[in-house]
């Protein structure tokens, strides 16, 4: 797959979650368990689903404790997102692992899966830009505005989405290898976190 065919998924995918349009909604993913695609869907789920709980969370009249609760709520997405991320850079590591690398190859500043994650971030931007950008309800001038951001998110998806395919192209001709450190977060962690293991 090239960096192309992720872009069309993603947007197929919250194209999708906006058909009911809320948090709550069944997931279904559409793809074989053992495929690359699935993988990619359920990343982009999480990600939408996390998209809409931090506009929620925003209420300015929000009940505090539904908002505690979606505090969570959203930590564990989080948490959830990071995972699939490993899951992802573990599927490259498995595709190259009989890579030979070149004398004088040199690690990229992201791993694949992490720019991928960029990318479907991406989709969402440019989807709920388009939105504002095409609003009846809002002004002329909000629309015009937003139109503009959206012009740049839609280059910078062709810049993230060559760029991913070059780092993909490299590591598969030994010109970069990838290196992965898993997560090492600590708030989440009750051995890590003070504020948890206090309370043992």
């Amino acid at each position: 797959m090239k960096a192309k065919q992720y872009n069309q998924l993603f947007d197929e995918l919250i194209k999708q979650y906006h058909i009911i349009d809320d948090v709550d909604q069944p997931f279904e993913n559409p793809y074989p368990k053992d495929s690359f695609e699935h993988l990619l869907y359920r990343k982009c789920w999480i990600d939408t689903v996390q998209w809409h709980y931090e506009d929620i969370i925003r209420l300015p009249d929000i009940n505090p404790v539904e908002a505690l609760a979606l505090k969570r709520k959203i930590d564990a997405s989080n948490q959830d997102r990071t995972d699939m991320v490993e899951y992802i850079d573990s599927y490259f590591l498995n595709k190259f692992k009989d890579v030979n690398v070149k004398e004088g190859a040199k690690i990229n500043s992201e791993t694949p899966a992490w720019a991928i994650d960029r990318l479907s971030i991406l989709a969402l931007k440019i989807y709920h830009m388009n939105e504002e950008a095409t609003r009846e309800s809002a002004s002329e001038t909000h629309r015009a505005n937003c139109q503009k951001k959206l012009d740049v998110l839609l280059e910078q998806r062709v810049d993230l989405s060559t760029a991913i395919d070059d780092l993909l192209a490299d590591i598969a001709s030994g010109e970069k290898y990838m290196k992965v450190y898993k997560q090492m977060k600590m708030y989440n962690d009750d051995e890590l976190n003070p504020m948890l293991y206090k309370k043992k």
